[in-house]
């Protein structure tokens, strides 16, 4: 089990760095073509955009050989990637979007296929600790791709970054062969709701799941809220140069990879829905942290959030894996990934919006927000007995095909 966990945190580290360094790349490369911010910002849409088809992208791997969908879709995209090769002038722009969009489908198959393909590598009681090893690596990914990613652009163009990443799908393919898995289950009994809907029932009726994942939801979308509020306190109200934003983004990250190293421990004792209520209200807590005019209360509000963060996202992804049959988790997970992701894109224009009430009463509407979102799930886990067991002794374990017990992303 200790060379499946290994494996997969390399799964993570080398997609992590990858992805973080060519969606930079891709939107200064449109920049640079176009001279469009505009276009450059439609690549990130272009990544987001699948998260949408979620549940029937999630459907349509659990219909298929897990494995191999997770291995063909990196070479795949591999492929893909290449295809920049052919990227010379304003007009082959679209190739750019294209290479985008198919990024995104492929995160979302390979991540819905990763969730559902850990709970037959690796024992229940030691997801938490890898769901927070991998978040970990791929937060510390975001302090070096992003500076590797544009230097390499910045010396020899977008055509060496594109070769680079896309020689790091067909390693985390090899990665994925290497890894030793249990036999699958088989399918569930004759009759049994095969379709989208039973993985919606599944995500609606697990107190655990859903109450996690609404946590994850309300504290990502409030991380979106508040970007635009975050530049107006460091820019006009600090007064501070837009650079200064960079070192709050490490801060962020070195308090999401210092979470993740522990979530997992945290979870297993307390349960996921405890440890995402902790989440939540350390996330407001960063967001009232804000609001004092002063530099080291910010960075300390990074560090916060990115633990509070994380924190919440692996006990939401915790939770699908220890609480889904086997035969549901692919769809469940995108479905998950879905409602924790798609409020981000209308959070922020919200944000946008309400930054010209100033740049604290945003922060004081997230703080509002994830504080009473806290304390709905904090009163509905108290109400249902056995709504957060520590994430190795969940009632039945992922794989059964007989139903799951109604108390509990």
């Amino acid at each position: 089990m200790r060379r499946n966990a290994a494996l997969f945190v390399a799964i993570s580290l080398l997609s992590g760095f990858g992805s973080t360094t060519m969606s930079l790349v891709s939107g200064i490369w449109l920049l640079d073509l176009t001279g469009s911010a505009g276009l450059a910002a439609v690549a990130g849409l272009c990544v987001f955009a699948p998260q949408l088809a979620g549940p029937w992208l999630g459907g349509a791997l659990d219909r298929l050989p897990r494995l191999a969908v997770v291995v063909t879709v990196n070479l795949v995209l591999a492929a893909t990637l290449l295809g920049l090769l052919a990227v010379r002038a304003a007009d082959d722009a679209w190739i750019l979007f294209a290479v985008s969009l198919a990024y995104g489908v492929s995160y979302v198959l390979i991540e819905a296929g990763e969730s559902a393909l850990l709970p037959r590598a690796l024992d229940p009681d030691r997801l938490g600790d890898v769901n927070g090893w991998r978040g970990s690596a791929q937060e510390g990914t975001k302090l070096v791709a992003p500076l590797a990613g544009a230097g390499l652009y910045a010396w020899q163009g977008g055509h060496l970054v594109a070769v680079v990443s896309a020689a790091i799908p067909v390693l985390v393919a090899v990665l994925y062969l290497a890894v030793r898995f249990t036999e699958a289950p088989s399918g569930p009994p004759p009759g049994r709701e095969r379709g989208l809907r039973a993985g919606l029932a599944v995500l609606g009726r697990e107190p655990a799941i859903h109450l996690s994942v609404a946590l994850a939801a309300v504290a990502i979308a409030m991380s979106g809220f508040t970007t635009a509020a975050l530049f107006q306190v460091v820019t006009v109200d600090l007064r501070l140069p837009s650079a200064s934003l960079g070192v709050l983004v490490s801060a962020q990250g070195a308090g999401s990879l210092a979470a993740g190293l522990v979530a997992g421990r945290i979870i297993a004792r307390r349960g996921p829905t405890a440890v995402a209520v902790v989440g939540t209200v350390g996330y407001a807590a960063a967001c009232l942290l804000r609001c004092p005019p002063w530099w080291p209360a910010n960075v300390a509000a990074s560090v916060l959030a990115g633990i509070g963060l994380m924190f919440a996202l692996v006990s939401a992804v915790t939770a699908v894996q220890t609480r889904t049959p086997e035969h549901l988790l692919g769809r469940v997970s995108a479905t998950a990934n879905t409602a924790m992701f798609a409020p981000i894109a209308l959070a922020i224009p919200l944000g946008s919006a309400a930054v010209h009430l100033g740049g604290r009463p945003p922060f004081v509407i997230a703080a509002t927000l994830c504080l009473a979102a806290a304390a709905v799930a904090y009163r509905l886990q108290a109400r249902t007995p056995g709504a957060s067991p520590a994430a190795g002794a969940v009632a039945e374990p992922a794989g059964t095909t007989a139903p799951m017990s109604a108390p509990m992303r």
